[in-house]
């Protein structure tokens, strides 16, 4: 596998081992540069734009050991040809196969994994990657967008509205076997899986949630409910029966385009930014998250410097605060005020 960064060597204990550890102290920061799953280019230099935001400091000034393991170099096919109408099928396949590989690989050697976008067709690999590792993991999907369509139901054919679809196993039947994901197997049951922040969704993508029962909440439910009670209502959901690893797949698109304008299909009337951080506060409180993605930051489509800056410094806070940042301030660790007496005898001295 190659990789741009520091060498990428990592030891894999036994499955699920890692999944009943404390992932409190140390974090590995993953690239993944990539944007063949939908139209617009530019959302592959996300990774970079989001660590020049700051995240490395950030996080380090958490008390973590921060591991910042680069960027996976993917290889891109000079021909790709479309596959029913989906589009790029091997070069998708093919990365998410490699992500797949080097998240497992961090996972087992005990890391709590940050994945950058790239295009949320990653989470395929991500998620997948992580499932490796912890079988029985659920998912927190904070999107504008379901990301639910099967290849037949898709309007545009683009894979970053697909890739829930190939993580479902009830929609196992539904998929067709496409060129560059013989590597995957379904692995999620829709009981797994809590959608916040929707307001774009597809018509098929709509029967989808409705005919399989997945616990989704739209910005209407976030304005009628408030985002309190629908954090409750998902951790309850996902964590009542037991105590599992959290995956949380964020889509900057999931805030309004307002605070998050550099990213290519924004919607309007999206979270605020206190929702947002609420969302990860409260992830991170349960003590379960053990990888999460931040996709679809794309520097080219912000109308300023300043707007794609805003844009990637949001992506940073929502990190930071799903890996314990406060907004009382960040958990450092001190372990007495200095006394009036200590400091006279520093300035003697």
């Amino acid at each position: 596998m190659a990789l741009r960064g520091p060498l990428f060597r990592l030891l894999r204990p036994q499955l699920g081992q890692t999944c009943q550890q404390s992932r409190a102290q140390s974090v590995a920061v993953l690239g993944a540069p990539f944007s063949r799953g939908q139209k617009r280019r530019g959302v592959e230099h996300g990774p970079k734009a989001i660590r020049d935001a700051g995240l490395i400091d950030r996080l380090s000034g958490l008390d973590y050991s921060v591991h910042d393991f680069g960027d996976l170099n993917f290889h891109h096919l000079e021909k790709d040809e479309p596959y029913m109408d989906v589009k790029f099928p091997r070069s998708v396949g093919g990365a998410n196969k490699m992500l797949s590989g080097a998240v497992s690989r961090a996972i087992g050697a005990g890391h709590t994994l940050v994945m950058l976008g790239g295009d949320h067709s990653l989470a395929i690999g991500s998620v997948g990657g992580h499932a490796q590792q912890c079988p029985d993991l659920c998912l927190i999907w904070v999107d504008a967008h379901a990301d639910i369509n099967t290849p037949m139901s898709s309007p545009s054919g683009n894979l970053h509205g697909q890739p829930v679809a190939f993580m479902l196993k009830e929609l196992t039947d539904k998929m067709p076997d496409i060129p560059g994901f013989s590597w995957t197997k379904p692995f999620l049951s829709s009981s797994d899986l809590v959608y916040i922040g929707l307001r774009d969704v597809d018509p098929g993508e709509y029967h989808m949630l409705k005919n399989l029962g997945i616990q989704y909440f739209t910005m209407r439910d976030i304005d009628r409910l408030g985002i309190q009670r629908v954090m409750e209502v998902t951790l309850d959901h996902l964590l009542s029966r037991k105590q599992r690893p959290i995956h949380l797949s964020f889509d900057i698109d999931a805030f309004d385009p307002s605070l998050a304008p550099a990213t290519g299909t924004p919607v309007n009337g999206g979270l605020t930014y206190r929702e947002g951080i609420y969302i990860t506060e409260e992830i991170h409180n349960t003590g379960l998250l053990s990888a999460m993605d931040l996709v679809e930051v794309n520097p080219t489509l912000g109308a300023t410097r300043e707007a794609v800056e805003a844009t990637a410094s949001l992506a940073v806070d929502i990190i930071a605060s799903s890996l314990g940042q406060t907004r009382e301030g960040a958990p450092v660790s001190i372990l007495e005020i200095p006394s009036v007496k200590d400091d006279t005898e520093q300035l003697r001295l």
